[in-house]
């Protein structure tokens, strides 16, 4: 598992998409135990936020001590510095196990032999994410893509790949389940827009061989249109899987 958001965890926290209580919802349809839920890759405690009031005890880990620290602090929420496929959990002890926006990263053979190991009898795994940001202005539109498929081409991870591919292409050896369609929808602000995209780590890649901004273009655009805000969205990746 790599550990690209330790740098900026702060920035990482306050400028990445939240999720939603509808994401949640579709997940519980699922999951019938109420006892212990796993966050794994946890980062800085985004999702076990959502699962706290649902369970009696939450564990969250994260492979990054830096984007814990950020974590909101609970009284039934855990923290723990761990890789992903060696967790400090118990055989058979946990009723869910979700992973937001980070199993991309995991080594999925020893991930899934941990899940096996640590979730109950008919426990539930739900695989969370969300893909390219879309806009609803045209041209800002435009920009994002070039950005994303062409300015940044070569400099994302070969694990992002799964991103673009609405993690549809990840191995997932457990009995699936039929989710519904989903999306987050935001109005963000020019300065909101930019602290995410300088969350990217293909951003992150180009800027340590480059000594100028990729986002220049965008600076140039958000500058004719002061003060303005844009109706975005992402539509979320959610892949449920009950081990049986």
């Amino acid at each position: 598992m790599k550990d690209l958001f330790s740098d900026n965890s702060l920035l990482y926290k306050q400028a990445r998409p939240d999720y939603s209580d509808a994401i949640l919802q579709e997940i519980l349809k699922y999951s019938s135990g109420r006892a212990l839920a796993w966050d794994c890759g946890a980062g800085s405690g985004q999702f076990s936020r959502w699962l706290a009031p649902y369970f009696q005890q939450v564990i969250a880990t994260d492979l990054s001590a830096a984007q814990l620290a950020q974590a909101p602090k609970l009284a039934n929420v855990s923290y723990c510095t761990a890789p992903a496929e060696v967790s400090p959990l118990l055989d058979g002890s946990a009723d869910l196990i979700t992973v937001a926006q980070a199993i991309h990263w995991f080594d999925f053979d020893a991930f899934y032999a941990e899940v096996r190991r640590v979730l109950k009898p008919n426990g539930c795994l739900a695989v969370i994410g969300y893909g390219l940001i879309e806009v609803e202005n045209t041209t800002l539109n435009q920009l994002i893509q070039q950005l994303y498929f062409e300015t940044l081409k070569g400099y994302w991870d070969a694990e992002h790949r799964y991103i673009d591919e609405m993690y549809q292409t990840i191995p997932f050896p457990f009995q699936e389940q039929t989710v519904s369609p989903l999306s987050l929808p935001y109005c963000w602000s020019s300065q909101q827009l930019l602290n995410y995209f300088n969350t990217w780590s293909g951003l992150k890649h180009y800027m340590k061989q480059h000594e100028y901004s990729p986002l220049h273009p965008l600076e140039q655009f958000f500058a004719t249109q002061p003060m303005q805000t844009y109706q975005v969205q992402f539509p979320v990746l959610l892949r449920i899987g009950i081990l049986g």
